[in-house]
């Protein structure tokens, strides 16, 4: 049996290994692909530190990777070996429930997810449901298109969700790999972008990007917003950024797990019509228009490239908010 180099969890919160494991077969609806590069998400790290449920014990993380196929199962047609493709987050669903069968495949009850249900990208290789797959131009730039599959995906989704108006105001709390690529986005689309967050570092990318205000993750805009999105876990943000909407404002909590919500007034939070939201994961059509879209505005995410050998400490570094924009793991 062929053997190659993967990362898997330990079993124990914050655990995680590099091993010798057997390169998986694909089976009949899947696809074997050969891994170039791996985003690190903040969702791996709630995987690996048990914050969101253990799924499959000792699973090998990473969801936005970029490979090659280099083999398929008998009933693919639609991809061939040599074809370069994208995993994402959304690994499979039902096809049958209510959700599915009315385009919110995101919402499914028996969803499985790449890297918390079934071994992901952080590894030389991976399978994955040939259905599932995102073509990837031969031209596009590893490394820059890998946060696009979590990071890009799920902000815009969360933009979607956040009925920013033409030209508003958009807050955005908390400005890691996700949020740094939605302002772009957001920017490009014509919005104003208000970025609170916490971390120098943080705070020099936006400025970096070209927002309109920077400021410290609590502090009040200097002028009402019309949307916000919640891109931090901190439960504490969602009043701040309530207070912080104008009549009529949606916020947006972006994010997969969120420390607990404070008590909310309801006549200084929600009152005067505004809406709180959230994004669960995506479905494949938002990955497909998003790709495109991306590519066409060419955005570019804020990349460190991280060796194969090195991820235990650039997951440690993302426990410990000394990250900036996304770090993206070079597998071959």
């Amino acid at each position: 049996m062929a053997v190659m180099r993967a990362w898997r969890t330990t079993g124990t919160s914050g655990g995680l290994e590099a091993v010798d494991a057997t390169v998986p077969e694909p089976g009949p609806d899947e696809v074997l692909v050969e891994v170039e590069v791996c985003g690190i998400c903040r969702t791996d790290l709630h995987v690996i530190d048990h914050e969101i449920p253990v799924h499959r014990p000792r699973v090998t993380p990473g969801h936005q990777a970029i490979g090659t196929v280099v083999d398929t199962g008998e009933a693919v047609t639609s991809l061939e070996p040599g074809a370069r493709v994208g995993v994402a987050w959304l690994r499979r669903t039902c096809g049958e429930c209510v959700f599915c069968r009315r385009g919110a495949e995101n919402l499914c009850p028996r969803s499985e997810y790449t890297g918390w249900d079934a071994d992901g990208g952080f590894a030389q290789y991976l399978v994955a449901p040939a259905a599932y797959v995102y073509p990837i131009a031969a031209d596009a730039d590893a490394l820059e298109t890998a946060p696009l599959l979590c990071a890009g995906i799920i902000g815009f989704r969360a933009l979607r969700r956040a009925q920013l108006p033409p030209g508003g105001n958009l807050g955005i709390y908390g400005f890691g790999s996700s949020a740094h690529v939605t302002a772009q986005l957001a920017m490009a689309e014509g919005a104003r972008v208000f970025a609170m967050t916490r971390g120098v570092q943080n705070r020099d990318l936006a400025r970096d990007l070209g927002v309109d205000f920077v400021g410290e993750e609590d502090e009040e805009p200097p002028e009402p917003l019309d949307s916000a999105i919640v891109f931090a876990p901190a439960g504490g943000l969602v009043p701040v950024a309530l207070r912080a909407t104008a009549s009529g404002g949606t916020v947006v909590l972006a994010g997969i797990e969120m420390s607990d919500l404070p008590p909310l007034s309801y006549t200084e939070s929600l009152f005067r019509e505004r809406d709180l939201r959230t994004v669960t994961a995506n479905t494949r059509e938002d990955g497909a228009r998003f790709l495109a879209l991306a590519r066409n505005l060419r955005l570019r995410p804020t990349v460190t490239a991280v060796p194969f050998d090195g991820l235990a400490g650039a997951i440690d570094d993302l426990r410990r908010g000394r990250v900036s924009g996304s770090l993206v793991l070079r597998v071959a």
